[in-house]
């Protein structure tokens, strides 16, 4: 009984003390803030595309346009003369070419993760940027596949890296990790292209809409024949590629499912592709590649250069365009949340190159990653392991993250110190190889820097063409998030239209 009594004062004791106890309840930031309708999201992103072009795109188009036609000078001049003008020589036979490659591909990364993984995982804070990581994604592909084409040299013979029947009977050595890039990356091209252009059709049925609705109502007082003559553009246009979408049940319903398919097919890709990539190095009997810690730390490297492209495109359109209330501090911190993770994965894989170099007990590997930070390219090492491993730390810091100027130029910085990364490992390795008389060292000419830098401007010609003609953010899914799309939820006076 004494026991009994014990019991029952104690729970009455800890029952009065819980009941002076007032959590604090955790507000989860919304993912469109300041109550926003359905009216003003399909506004807000539809006007982009709408309104006149402001002077600012017609400035960035135009250096894009300069830039880009360095890599066509470049090109250009290797063509003609041949792949010595890439500053390619024994031993170092791959140069900027291939770490222009891999960096290109890794940007990419960025726009399936949010697009596919994100998507099966439900995260309904990727609606606001996925339109465009999977545009970056595109894009960056193209820019990447360069590098190996013309690296061939006989550019016009580069169809017979696909297995075609030839009167010579020459075809592709299969057992080569070279050969799985071409696979690898023209699937991982076409799924990208389908994902992105699919979840763009009721987007582009709603601009269709808008436009006729305007020239149904005359409405160009003042505007002028030419805005009438864009709508009767946009009309058509619009209307090829939304493919007769009419926002029936019906159409939805096959959407998702279409959708929901693809996203499964594009989440193996975001591993296997630069999985394969490595392949490229970790396949080669070389130290410094040979390991078998290349697949994740490659694929752990392309998420992190990834998420950081998509900050430094996101945050300047955000301010350009207004767009706080679509792309918030939620955004922001989860994106340096994943580039503080990604790096950290990034930072513990470097230092865990040099354990496997001495517990492997191979002289020949530990001197490749004691010469790879502390020999001749020891400059490089120090920009590599600054950017990617000590910049993403200050993310832990909840006010670097609300500071959107520190997070942009921080995701420069990452993706230079990426770039630098496949440098390090392309470089170092094969210019101290087995043989010290063989040793070289390796400098980029100015056909390499052309070409390289000029990808930078073909990379923003097409993406102001993809802001200027196309939706930004996917209309439907950013509403999905909305409280207004939660039959349940209480959403106030928002007020949301059909579109």
């Amino acid at each position: 009984m004494a026991t009994t009594t014990q019991d029952s004062s104690m729970d009455a004791t800890q029952a009065a003390l819980l009941a002076k106890v007032q959590p604090a309840e955790l507000q989860e930031q919304p993912l469109v803030t300041n109550n926003r309708d359905f009216n003003w999201v399909t506004d807000k992103i539809c006007r982009i595309v709408e309104t006149k072009t402001p002077t600012w795109w017609w400035i960035c188009m135009a250096v894009a346009l300069m830039t880009a036609s360095f890599t066509g000078l470049g090109l250009l001049w290797l063509v003609s003369s041949g792949v010595g003008v890439w500053g390619l020589a024994n031993p170092i036979n791959w140069g900027w070419a291939i770490v222009n490659f891999v960096f290109w591909i890794g940007i990419g990364h960025a726009g399936t993760l949010i697009s596919a993984v994100l998507c099966l995982l439900k995260q309904g804070w990727r609606t606001s940027i996925n339109r465009a990581a999977e545009a970056m994604t595109i894009f960056a592909v193209v820019c990447a596949g360069i590098f190996p084409l013309f690296h061939v040299g006989r550019v016009w013979f580069g169809w017979w890296l696909f297995p075609i029947p030839n009167s010579n009977g020459i075809w592709p050595q299969f057992r080569s990790p070279l050969e799985w890039d071409v696979f690898a990356v023209s699937t991982y091209g076409t799924v990208s292209v389908l994902f992105w252009y699919m979840g763009m059709i009721p987007d582009l049925s709603v601009l269709r809409d808008r436009a006729v609705q305007r020239l149904k109502k005359n409405a160009y007082e003042g505007a002028g024949a030419l805005a009438k003559g864009m709508d009767i553009f946009r009309k058509n246009f619009y209307a090829i590629f939304a493919m007769g979408w009419r926002n029936a049940g019906n159409h939805w319903r096959n959407y998702e499912m279409a959708y929901l398919i693809l996203a499964g097919i594009s989440t193996p890709l975001v591993l296997s592709v630069h999985t394969i990539v490595s392949f490229d190095f970790a396949l080669a009997v070389l130290p410094g590649w040979h390991t078998t810690i290349f697949p994740p730390y490659f694929v752990a490297g392309a998420i992190f250069s990834g998420f950081g492209m998509v900050l430094t495109l996101m945050l300047p359109l955000r301010a350009l365009y207004g767009m706080h209330d679509l792309i918030t501090q939620r955004h922001i911190d989860n994106m340096c949340k994943i580039c503080l993770g990604t790096g950290s994965i990034v930072g513990y894989a470097y230092i865990m190159e040099f354990f496997i170099a001495w517990y492997g007990a191979n002289p020949y590997e530990s001197f490749a990653f004691i010469n790879r930070a502390f020999g001749q390219y020891w400059w490089a090492y120090v920009m590599m392991f600054s950017c990617n491993v000590f910049t993403p730390q200050l993310f832990w810091f909840k006010k670097v993250r609300e500071n959107w100027a520190l997070v942009w130029i921080m995701s420069i910085f990452i993706n230079v110190g990426m770039w630098f990364e496949r440098f390090v490992i392309t470089v170092t390795s094969l210019a101290n190889d087995f043989m010290p008389s063989s040793w070289g060292y390796y400098s980029p000419t100015m056909v390499d820097i052309l070409t390289f830098f000029g990808t930078f401007g073909l990379f923003s010609v097409l993406f102001l063409l993809f802001l200027r003609f196309l939706p930004l953010m996917p209309i439907a899914e950013v509403k999905f998030v909305m409280p207004a799309a939660d039959p349940h939820g209480h959403h106030g006076d928002a007020k949301g239209d059909h579109h």
